[in-house]
């Protein structure tokens, strides 16, 4: 079974700018933009997560 393109990325909390989870993305065909609720340890609520490349 061939691999796929994938690259990893950081997810951003929203409200203070701590990247708290990384994740696998698929690049083939495009690349899209990721915007996940996921809990935030610094704030101790669940916020937005945006999808940062480094």
């Amino acid at each position: 079974m061939a691999k796929e393109n994938r690259e990893m990325v950081w997810m951003q909390c929203a409200t203070c700018g701590d990247l708290n989870y990384r994740t696998e993305i698929k690049v083939v065909g495009g690349v899209q933009k990721i915007e996940l609720k996921k809990y935030c340890p610094r704030e101790r609520i669940h916020t937005h997560h945006k999808m940062k490349r480094k």
